[in-house]
């Protein structure tokens, strides 16, 4: 398998870039964030005549949107015996409908001769165990009872034996970034203005609020924070997610093809689609996902997901390979509006792993909000909320976990590479023991030693290396670094700091 990671969807389709940010600007709506959430908020709200300005830390769709598997459905991952235990049954019939108007509202959106790779298809929840029977029973009758059209399939289309299937009809799939330069288009038609390459640094609800940035500062009426884990709320929001790296690789194969999107019931569960591009059809598969920064060899994800793509669908080649960040919320639901102990500023987050939809229906809820409409979901998913009974488990849970690492990263040389720095081979890195305290060292692909803290900007966690992405990853809330320390995923916002490795005694 290729070391290279990059995603079909950046491989076949590149997006362009725009001018970054030079100097202060004032705006109607800022918008964090140039991925699905913020640029549908910004075709929404330029077209009911707000002036809007996104910002984009690196390019546009080089965040999570990029680095999706693009399934478009209602079959949510929350799961609907869950969230009508939790929500009760008007809050899954919500769920199921705000899922359902987001498919309509991408595939009403499409630009006319753009090939985004749209297509209407089914999906299947389906279980190669029989234990899993019952369960899977009780999800079809919540689902059916949240206004799923469901039906109960003994024999999905799978090239291997099941024990049967949920059967959502009439859900969709897109090609991710080939629909994001429709929205790019639509948006630019409407006078958005795109600011790539330009970091936030800071949020501030003032009045008029105030966006920093490292190449200046943008005031707005409204601010919409639509990064996948928000740069501010360190605590009220952040104790409240967890952050996951999810895992995908690309095949290309001979048709015929499986028409349906597949979800099993593993753990971690797998996710399997087609894709048809320039008369090549690809299998992708995802999954293997474990806690951001708490799996030190990733590249055995990747060789685990293989050998199941391998087992079941017979591919011997992978053309691409990638791996995503999933923000998994307390309670099962994406935390969508306003703030906390915020007037005017908004964020959305908490996805899981249906990005796509969701983020699609988060640009649509916060759009309302900022134009004052009412919006029948926007209470189910509010930021702010707190289900005690829904998420206390996990809350605790994923919380007592940051502690821990907290406590025993600052009292313990727990992971500590007891090998001399030189010894480092192109692609390792570890953290070492120093006079400058833990330090985060690599060898980069060109042979190129580079030197950081090990301490997260964040919350101050230690960063650990992933061997697979070639990136410093933080345990604690899902911060990711390049070899360097230059933050790549929030919510950290400043770099590690850098360390000449003259200064190293090994």
């Amino acid at each position: 398998m290729s070391s290279r990671t990059e995603s079909l969807w950046h491989a076949t389709h590149q997006l362009r870039s725009f001018t970054p940010l030079s100097g202060n600007h004032e705006t109607d709506i800022a918008i964090v964030g140039g991925g699905i959430t913020g640029l549908t908020a910004a075709v929404i709200l330029s077209r009911a005549g707000q002036r809007v300005t996104i910002l984009e830390r690196d390019r546009i769709g080089s965040g999570e949107t990029g680095n999706t598997t693009s399934h478009l459905t209602e079959a949510v991952d929350g799961r609907y015996q869950r969230i009508a235990k939790d929500f009760g049954s008007d809050g899954a019939r919500l769920v199921a409908r705000a899922s359902r108007e987001a498919i309509d509202w991408i595939e009403r959106s499409i630009c006319g001769g753009v090939q985004c790779g749209f297509q209407r298809l089914p999906g299947y929840l389906y279980t190669e165990r029989e234990w899993d029977l019952e369960w899977l029973a009780d999800e079809l009758d919540a689902a059916r009872t949240a206004g799923c059209d469901v039906v109960w399939d003994d024999h999905p289309p799978t090239p291997f034996p099941t024990r049967g299937a949920i059967r959502w009809n009439n859900q969709g799939q897109v090609h991710a970034t080939a629909y994001l330069e429709a929205l790019v288009d639509q948006a630019l038609a409407t006078g958005v203005r795109i600011c790539d390459a330009t970091r936030v640094v800071g949020v501030h609800d003032d009045e008029p609020c105030r966006v920093e940035t490292t190449a200046g500062t943008v005031r707005a009426n409204h601010v919409f924070v639509a990064a996948n884990v928000p740069v501010n709320n360190r605590v009220l929001l952040h104790t409240k997610l967890a952050a996951y790296r999810s895992y995908a690789i690309a095949a290309a194969i001979d048709p015929p093809e499986v028409s349906g999107l597949l979800w099993d019931t593993d753990n971690p569960y797998h996710y399997t689609r087609w894709q048809r591009l320039g008369g090549q059809t690809y299998l992708i598969v995802g999954g293997e996902d474990h806690k951001t920064g708490e799996e030190v060899e990733t590249e055995a994800c990747y060789d685990r997901l293989l050998t199941y793509a391998r087992q079941r669908y017979g591919i011997s080649e992978v053309a691409f390979r990638w791996s995503g960040q999933i923000i998994e919320p307390a309670d099962g639901l994406p935390f969508i509006g306003l703030n906390a102990m915020s007037q005017r500023v908004y964020v959305a987050t908490g996805y899981s792993g249906n990005g796509m939809t969701f983020g699609t229906s988060a640009g649509m809820i916060v759009s309302d909000q900022i134009l004052g409409k009412p919006n029948p979901y926007a209470e189910l998913f509010d930021a702010t909320r707190i289900k005690l009974l829904a998420s206390a488990y996990d809350y605790v849970k994923e919380n007592i976990q940051v502690a821990v690492h907290l406590i025993t990263n600052r009292l313990t040389s727990i992971d500590v590479e007891d090998q001399p720095i030189q010894a480092l081979r192109p692609g390792d890195g570890g953290i070492f023991e120093s006079d400058e305290g833990k330090v985060a060292v690599c060898r980069d692909a060109t042979g190129v030693i580079h030197a950081c803290s090990a301490v997260c900007t964040h919350l101050g966690c230690d960063v650990g290396w992933n061997e697979a992405e070639q990136t410093w990853d933080c345990p604690c809330h899902g911060s990711r670094f390049s070899p360097d320390g230059a933050v790549l995923n929030g919510p950290a916002v400043g770099d590690l700091r850098r360390i000449p490795v003259t200064t190293l005694a090994r």
